[in-house]
């Protein structure tokens, strides 16, 4: 007689994360993108851009020319922050300013080709760590991982909305 096996209960997801669970993420999160931002820009020798540079030269893929007021929405930036950014970025020839052609009383902006290979490089050398450091994971806690994604690419956007809501708001 063979034995028969009771299904598991099924599990429930909860409606929310307990304060528990927020914090653990939070913490897992934070530090982990500190520490690979860290190791990228050692192993490929970058010098160190503030989190807002970067974050607005990532709102400005290669061969995007966009307005300071259009990043400045979508970053839930000042005008006068974005254009204290754009200054330094130029500065560092990051990035150029063009006359709009549709009006030519506004500036467009475009990240430079220096830029963009930087930003490159740093992504290589990231997801190169990223790799080397999931390799001394379990295959199911890698398997995990994956699984994971979709929830928090999904988390990402959640909470780009409640930012993006906020601002509206306000």
């Amino acid at each position: 007689m063979t034995a028969q096996h009771e299904p598991e209960p099924a599990r429930h997801a909860p409606d929310a994360l307990d304060a528990e669970a927020v914090a653990r993420l939070s913490g897992a999160i934070l530090p982990l993108r500190r520490a690979l931002v860290r190791l990228a820009r050692t192993d490929v020798r970058l010098p160190e851009l503030p989190d807002s540079q970067v974050e607005l030269l990532r709102a400005l893929p290669p061969g995007a020319v966009r307005p300071p007021g259009e990043l400045a929405s979508e970053l839930g930036l000042s005008r006068p922050a974005v254009s204290n950014l754009l200054k330094a970025l130029e500065a560092d020839g990051l990035i150029t300013r063009h006359v709009a052609e549709t009006n030519r009383r506004y500036v467009d902006v475009q990240a430079s080709k220096r830029a963009v290979r930087r930003l490159a490089r740093f992504d290589r050398a990231s997801a190169k760590r990223l790799a080397e450091a999931a390799r001394e994971l379990s295959s199911g806690e890698r398997e995990a991982l994956v699984a994971a994604l979709p929830a928090l690419e999904h988390l990402r956007d959640a909470v780009r909305a409640v930012s993006a809501a906020q601002r509206a708001e306000h």
